[in-house]
């Protein structure tokens, strides 16, 4: 490189770092098991620092923005989207990591990734897309679809390995990937009881006292609760473990959560009002293809480009589309009307 004469290159330099200072159980980024397409290396940055930079400026990370949490559009600031949702799973995850001294980069790579794919209105589209598409969907294999078909982001090995399985039964094979995973319940868990008291839907002190026992009374003592957890049971070890107390008590919060927010009657009502949107939605690119953006890749299956087209909507930009094409509009005698 013009100028860098007797300078190493930074992604030496943190290379260097990696191997020096890391856990052995860590990923390495000059290990990486590499990408669909080889690349040539970058002077400023490791692998996975190149992974990261990618996620952040594809389109489908902007769009998480207006993609639902939990509440579907919500009155207010405030209230977290599925972007909100990520950089905040990923603070969790790299302060566990840095605990651990595994590799960051990789971690939030991984976290900022993980949720690329997920449909509008959060897991009400995802359910309506699974019971449409004759394959079903899942939100993580759409998230990797995102990133090595659609937008073809040609990550490593790595970063795709834990954006896969962030979700269901099978475990990454990397420790950052296993954070990841973890950690995307710890933090909405800790979000969700906050917006869930703003839309006073509950009180915080509804929460069953031998749960908060255990985690704390507090957004900020439950993270911290559970981040320990976590680090005090992986500390030198080479699977992702959590303290068994908390991990118990996890479960608890997340069971009393779905039967108290999740699935309360006024989501439900919107659970009915999304599958309306999107099957209608689907119905209508079955027999009008030509109409998908050109933005979406051919498919020897079309119902295939369909579900592509509509996972990668926003709430808004779904709910717009529906009343364009369903809701009759004004008629105005000012104009002319159409053929």
């Amino acid at each position: 490189m013009t100028g860098t004469v007797g300078i190493l290159e930074p992604r030496k330099y943190y290379e260097q770092i990696e191997d020096s200072f890391l856990s052995p159980f860590a990923a390495k980024s000059f290990l990486s098991q590499g990408r669909q397409v080889p690349e040539p290396p970058c002077p400023l940055r490791t692998e996975f620092q190149k992974d990261r930079d990618r996620i952040v400026h594809s389109k489908a990370f902007r769009r998480l923005k207006h993609k639902t949490q939990v509440f579907i559009s919500p009155v207010g600031d405030h209230y977290r989207t599925r972007m909100t949702h990520t950089i905040e799973v990923t603070q969790v995850s790299r302060t566990i990591a840095r605990a651990l001294r595994l590799n960051e980069d990789l971690t939030e790579a991984i976290g900022m990734g993980h949720d690329l794919g997920h449909p509008p209105f959060g897991h009400n589209g995802e359910g309506a897309l699974s019971d449409l598409y004759h394959e079903g969907f899942w939100h993580n294999r759409q998230s990797v679809r995102v990133a090595t078909i659609i937008e073809n982001l040609n990550l490593t090995h790595e970063t795709l390995d834990g954006i896969a399985k962030h979700t269901g039964k099978d475990n990454p094979e990397t420790l950052e990937g296993q954070i990841v995973k973890t950690a995307d319940r710890m933090a909405y868990l800790a979000h969700d009881i906050d917006d869930a008291v703003r839309a006073g839907l509950m009180l915080e002190e509804s929460i069953p006292a031998e749960i908060s026992a255990v985690l704390g009374y507090s957004k900020e003592e439950r993270l911290q609760k559970m981040m320990w957890g976590m680090i005090e049971a992986s500390w030198d070890q080479p699977l992702i473990h959590i303290v068994p107390e908390v991990e118990s008590a996890m479960h608890a919060l997340r069971k009393w959560m779905f039967q108290n927010v999740y699935l309360n009657s006024q989501q439900k009502r919107q659970s009915k009002n999304v599958k309306r949107i999107i099957a209608a939605l689907y119905d209508y690119y079955k027999e009008h293809p030509e109409e998908i953006s050109a933005s979406i890749p051919e498919s020897t299956d079309p119902e295939r480009r369909v579900v592509d087209y509509i996972a990668g909507m926003t709430d808004r930009f779904a709910t717009a589309l529906y009343c364009k094409l369903f809701v009759p509009t004004s008629y105005d005698p000012g104009q002319e009307l159409p053929a």
